[in-house]
């Protein structure tokens, strides 16, 4: 049988740790030698508990079964010894003895980002992990995070939804979809990339089992990026291992009075890197890792000049003309409402507004929107002409029924983030 059907073994022996399962290789020398070794000579190097567990897990386990039990239900296993194992996890601090996972397993030759960051992020953090999310993917990077609700599954959400690869580190066993609303998230992540864990199948999610689950998403990445953190929040904790893990931390910048942003302007305080754009971000990545490439994500030259394999970090990918066309008939609008003349026509605003049709006036409000709310006397003045009061609570009332406003709160609004992305 193969070698991770006893790793399998020894990793389920209750009370059996990193330390424990070193001692015992290395008097053993493998896993399959550890189980058919006398129990007496085993039992020498436990204490009384995992003595026990050891008895109990020998009467009633056969390994082979067992093993051909999770593949049954498409998980797999991988120990700190199999040459599976993902490599960045190796070098950690306490790397996990095993990990489960269904899917696949990163790639080694692809860079990979961990995007983190608050659970109740604002329309501009939604905003920012979805643009980030799918220029990564664009470019062939692997996202990773924890598939939790706001930042971290908004970014590997955009980046799938582009076509790229993500992966999800859980803190409960991989059969087992936590939170319960991120269903369609999980079941996306097993077809373009994986779901992982170093909790055996069954694991229900518990508090205390996130803070080591988190390491393992600093660990597998080779850069760690915060979109929005309140200054006390677990989000930090995660930083603090990749700092531990020797891990570049790069955080995106946000306002002064944004709560928000409080941890984020900290770390910067401390020295982490900032994140101004993801094209910027990209080119970094590719000078701190050139010997990774960036999967099939490529720009080709069709002149076969120096262009030629040059990763396309453009933002534009495989929509390029599509994404041209939208943006320039955005900018045409703009123009036109900020020299205080006729906003765009209808055709030119249905073509970067999803279709939906726009009265002159909508337009300029729309466009004084902001991803931080708004009060509703700040937004009309930002308006060429200074629409009445009520006639701007009216069209923002009706931007938001369209779904391309949110109102934050009495009085206030905000430009609402795309579902997807970009």
């Amino acid at each position: 049988m193969k070698p991770q059907v006893y790793e399998y073994w020894l990793y389920s022996i209750p009370g059996v740790g990193w330390k424990t399962a070193s001692k015992l290789l290395e008097a053993f020398g493998s896993a399959e030698e550890i189980y058919r070794a006398k129990e007496q000579r085993v039992e020498s190097l436990l204490n009384a508990a995992q003595a026990e567990g050891y008895r109990k897990l020998k009467k009633t386990w056969n390994p082979g079964e067992e093993y051909h039990k999770l593949q049954e239900k498409g998980i797999f296993f991988t120990s700190f010894w199999a040459e599976d194992y993902p490599g960045n996890l190796k070098h950690i601090p306490d790397p996990p003895l095993g990990i489960f996972w269904k899917g696949r397993l990163p790639r080694e030759d692809v860079p990979a980002v961990a995007v983190i960051g608050a659970r109740e992020c604002s329309e501009y953090g939604r905003y920012v992990a979805q643009s980030l999310g799918k220029a990564l993917a664009e470019a062939g990077v692997q996202v990773v995070s924890g598939m939790a609700r706001g930042i971290d599954g908004i970014s590997q959400e955009a980046a799938l939804s582009e076509g790229g690869a993500s992966f999800g580190i859980l803190g409960s066993g991989v059969d087992i979809c936590y939170p319960a609303q991120n269903r369609p998230l999980y079941e996306r992540l097993l077809q373009k990339g994986g779901v992982l864990s170093p909790y055996p199948p069954g694991t229900k999610p518990a508090p205390s089992l996130f803070p080591p689950r988190n390491r393992i998403v600093s660990g597998l990445a080779d850069v760690l990026v915060v979109v929005e953190a309140r200054l006390k929040s677990g989000t930090l904790i995660t930083v603090d291992m990749a700092l531990e893990q020797g891990r570049e931390v790069y955080v995106v910048p946000g306002r002064l009075t944004d709560r928000l942003s409080d941890g984020c302007n900290r770390l910067l305080k401390q020295g982490a890197g900032i994140l101004l754009s993801p094209q910027d971000f990209l080119q970094e990545i590719w000078q701190l890792f050139p010997g990774k490439c960036g999967s099939e994500r490529r720009t080709e030259d069709p002149e076969g000049g120096g262009n030629a394999g040059r990763r396309d970090t453009t933002g534009r990918g495989k929509n390029s003309e599509r994404a041209r066309d939208v943006e320039e008939g955005e900018n045409a609008g703009r123009d036109k409402i900020a020299e205080g003349g006729d906003a765009a026509e209808p055709a030119e605003i249905e073509s970067f507004r999803n279709g939906k049709r726009f009265t002159p006036l909508e337009a300029r409000v729309l466009e004084a929107l902001d991803f931080y709310p708004r009060s509703v006397e700040q937004i009309r003045t930002l308006v060429p002409g200074v629409p009445e009061y009520r006639q701007t609570q009216q069209i923002l009332m009706k931007l938001c029924l369209e779904g391309e406003a949110v109102q934050a709160g009495a009085g206030y609004f905000c430009k609402k983030a795309p579902s997807r992305h970009l």
